[in-house]
């Protein structure tokens, strides 16, 4: 049966949606299902890291076995996300007989629906189908979105052809293959180490954001913006490179490794993290890597979510009058371990606002430390997770008391919190 697709916006918000398979395809077209609130019920015996994390957080539900027609119970819509032929037909005949549309990674033509290539606009949702052709999708999607950027006054950026074999455009930082090294001998590619910002999409740069639409392999963190994944092209090798806190995580140096030999051939790579690639991100580490491999390594700075999540629950890192200072720390590590390096008894003499990363399984080590050494009690403080995301919650509290507030609340990693008097600086 062929014919033109029917182009349909679907509100899911409290639907049942399927996912079948739990690997990079799925990795990548889930963080848009939940953004549209469907239920969504993955099936798979194995998740990655990132999907996991979704289910971590409550976000959907797991069946960690292969999939039964039953499955399909009250579903609305089902994708998938396998690259076994026989099992994904299964799929397709058991959607087929409940009369529910069928998106197929395996077999576009054996689909019922497509997923377009889809690019936001703030409350602009623009999607393209390409008669089949994913490529020529992309190519519309991305320069509709140039269109949208130029009429909101924005950057359009610069021609991608800025980023040569050399490695940036002038005036951009980079790290050319060191000096003596003969690259001609084989195809070399580049290496991108770009900041994807907080969570929100909308908050990586321009700069970022193009070189993604060039990438032929990402490797990317859990605490990216799953929707920029859900803009690749379906023919980019997505490494899922999610380090859960205290979790599971790929080793840093297999991370290593994979930027360069991806970058050996030829590839050009992006090595998309959250926030920002140095702050708290070894980027430094994998820059050294590649410099030390003779691969090109271009870096592209990200909004840390140090700064822009209070600033996204109402609290100014610093505010006239009240912090002349704003300190960021991680606090991965517990105060009284030898293997941190933060002195903490100094940072409690501080005036000024101290933002804390990764401190949230730490935070009443932590809170007790200063306060022990001279910070009151009674100092304002704030916990807000999975800021500027749809997802984000906070609390306001003391220093004294946010460590049993934050578990009262329920609130899990990732998390920043904020101590000082900034904290209520814009209160009504």
């Amino acid at each position: 049966m062929s014919g033109s697709p029917y182009p349909l916006g679907l509100r899911l918000a409290g639907r049942r949606v399927v996912v079948v398979g739990g690997g990079a395809v799925a990795t990548r077209r889930v963080p848009a299902l939940l953004d549209a609130g469907a239920d969504v019920l993955l099936v798979a015996p194995e998740l990655t890291p990132a999907l996991r994390a979704h289910v971590d957080a409550g976000r959907l539900r797991w069946e960690p076995r292969r999939f039964v027609p039953d499955d399909l119970d009250g579903a609305w819509l089902v994708q998938v996300a396998v690259d076994d032929r026989v099992a994904a037909a299964a799929v397709s005949a058991a959607a087929a007989e409940r009369r529910i549309f069928c998106v197929r990674a395996d077999d576009r033509a054996a689909a019922t629906a497509w997923t377009p290539a889809v690019t936001r606009h703030g409350p602009v949702t623009v999607a393209v189908l390409g008669g089949g052709d994913p490529r020529r999708a992309m190519s519309v999607r991305d320069a509709v979105r140039e269109l949208l950027a130029a009429g909101a006054g924005q950057p359009a950026g610069e021609p991608a052809a800025a980023d040569a074999a050399a490695g940036a455009a002038p005036g951009r930082p980079s790290v050319p293959a060191p000096g003596g090294r003969d690259t001609d001998a084989a195809p070399v590619g580049r290496v991108a180490l770009v900041g994807a910002g907080p969570g929100d999409p909308e908050l990586i740069t321009v700069r970022g954001w193009r070189l993604l639409t060039e990438a032929e392999v990402v490797v990317a963190d859990r605490l990216v913006p799953g929707l920029l994944l859900d803009e690749l092209r379906p023919d980019v090798e997505l490494v899922d490179a999610s380090k859960i806190p205290y979790g599971p995580s790929r080793a840093q140096e297999e991370i290593n490794r994979i930027l360069v030999d991806r970058a050996r051939a030829g590839k050009v790579v992006v090595r998309l993290k959250g926030g920002d690639p140095y702050v708290f991100g070894r980027g430094g580490e994998e820059l050294l890597a590649c410099a030390e491999a003779g691969v090109p390594v271009t870096v592209v700075p990200g909004v840390t979510s140090a700064i822009s999540v209070p600033a996204a629950a109402g609290v100014p890192v610093t505010h006239r009058a009240v912090a002349h200072e704003f300190t960021v720390v991680s606090g991965h590590v517990a105060p009284d371990s030898p293997a941190s390096l933060v002195r903490w008894e100094s940072l409690a003499g501080l005036r000024g606002t101290l933002v804390i990363l990764m401190g949230l399984k730490n935070l009443a080590a932590i809170s007790a430390t200063l306060v022990a050494h001279g910070r009151p009690a009674e100092t304002p403080a704030a916990v807000i997770q999975e800021g500027t995301t749809t997802a984000q919650r906070a609390i306001r509290s003391t220093l004294g008391t946010v460590a049993a507030d934050v578990e009262a609340a329920g609130l899990r990693p990732p998390a920043i919190v904020v101590i000082g008097d900034v904290v209520g600086a814009l209160d009504a």
